[in-house]
């Protein structure tokens, strides 16, 4: 019951910020400073930067909320834990270096999933790297991603791609090759960072 009260007290917070009380923001800030700075420190382990990355997580907040663009009605404290899991990743995107991206016919350009045993940052961006190589694939014309699925995520050869699908082997490198010149114009389009 305490709970649900909370969180309409959140709601309404937000409401009267949003018309002007500006005291209502602080209000909300103190009251989930200490899990949101946590959750922050708890992935960055950097007292300075746990910081930094807090205020920008209610800079980003407070933009939200004077542009009317809040729309996440009593869900105040998932909603900003989202926004600092965000920056976090963007902390460490900017921070690792990028990886080289070569045309050969091997699979380096995804390297960066490789399976070793990665820390809690590096397995945070692991995640999201392939969610974006994910949504960068479901962009490619349906014959380069049907080659790039078969060879990336079922290992086939391209004598088995091409046995499969009917195509020559050339065929299929070409698609293979025009695929990967594809995701290398999507990631350019989108400022795409995949971090190493």
């Amino acid at each position: 019951m305490i709970m649900q009260k909370e969180l309409i007290t959140d709601a309404i917070l937000v409401s009267n910020y949003i018309k002007g009380h500006e005291a209502s923001l602080e209000v909300l800030i103190v009251r989930h400073k200490q899990r949101i700075y946590s959750f922050i420190y708890s992935k960055v382990y950097d007292k300075d930067i746990a910081e930094d990355i807090f205020q920008d997580t209610f800079i980003k907040v407070i933009k939200t909320l004077k542009r009317q663009k809040y729309n996440e009605e009593g869900k105040f404290l998932p909603w900003v834990m989202r926004i600092a899991h965000n920056l976090v990743i963007d902390h460490f995107r900017k921070n690792t270096r990028m990886p080289k991206f070569s045309n050969t016919g091997d699979f380096n350009i995804f390297s960066v999933l490789s399976d070793s045993t990665l820390d809690a940052e590096r397995s945070l961006i692991k995640e999201q790297v392939d969610s974006d190589i994910r949504k960068i694939i479901l962009e490619l014309p349906e014959d380069q991603k049907e080659v790039l699925m078969m060879r990336m995520y079922n290992d086939m050869s391209f004598k088995e791609i091409s046995d499969k699908t009917g195509v020559s082997i050339n065929t299929a490198l070409g698609r293979m090759r025009y695929a990967l010149i594809n995701m290398r114009k999507i990631i350019d389009k989108h400022n795409i960072i995949l971090t190493n």
